[in-house]
């Protein structure tokens, strides 16, 4: 006599099944309702935005942030706009179809960074937290003054004293420096050894693909090859 154990177990999967369809266009509706916010944010933010962040401003969950993005970063993937992940976060960038007529735009006047600046910049990003004296012992010059010019251009900035005798400031690199160079993190940097009282014979910004692919930054910092990034 054949009992009704096997139907019920059939029908125990047919209703995790459903279950993860209704989930998974729960999502997708979620998604679809908050896109128009998060690109309005997106359009309007000065800085990348964070997934985290804008669930929270948004009122909905990661999962549907992260939805919507893929949605936005498909929509813009041909036009003059494209969605880039960039330190941490997401902002609307233009395309490198249109980088010329942007640059012709947004360049002139252009503020650039000289050879010395950008030196001491890579070697910030490469040992920080690092003092100015250490900076020094790289570059064999005084340093005092491209150190400065780099925290007015938001570039650098400080870091806290070292826990040595005279306790000099320290300083690191900021998120505006991501940016700039088109860096999600420190990670992307090239992988560099520098040994102080050594001389620098080469340019420690090398391009890296992420900084190939930058399309923005805050403002236009000229690289040592004379290329530009455009936020």
């Amino acid at each position: 006599m054949q009992t009704e154990e096997p139907i019920a177990e059939i029908e125990q999967p047919i209703t995790e099944i459903t279950e993860i369809n209704e989930e998974a266009e729960e999502l997708r509706l979620a998604a679809e309702r908050i896109e128009p916010a998060i690109e309005a944010l997106l359009f309007v933010a000065s800085e990348p935005l964070e997934t985290k962040r804008l669930a929270k401003l948004t009122g909905e969950d990661e999962k549907a942030v992260a939805l919507a993005i893929q949605e936005l970063e498909e929509r813009y993937s041909n036009g003059g706009i494209v969605l880039r992940e960039v330190a941490g976060g997401y902002r609307l960038a233009t395309s490198s179809a249109v980088r010329d007529v942007v640059e012709a735009y947004l360049l002139p006047p252009k503020t650039s960074l000289s050879t010395p600046a950008l030196e001491a910049l890579a070697i910030v990003a490469h040992m920080q937290p690092v003092t100015k004296s250490e900076i020094e012992a790289i570059r064999g010059v005084n340093s005092d003054s491209v150190v400065n010019t780099l925290i007015d251009r938001g570039l650098v900035a400080e870091a806290g004293r070292k826990d040595v005798v005279g306790r000099p400031m320290t300083y690191k690199t900021t998120s505006l420096f991501l940016e700039s160079f088109g860096l999600n993190s420190l990670d992307d940097l090239p992988q560099l050894e520098l040994e102080p009282g050594q001389p620098l014979e080469l340019n420690l910004l090398v391009p890296t693909p992420q900084m190939e692919a930058a399309e923005q930054s805050a403002e236009p910092v000229e690289t040592a090859e004379g290329s530009a990034d455009i936020l």
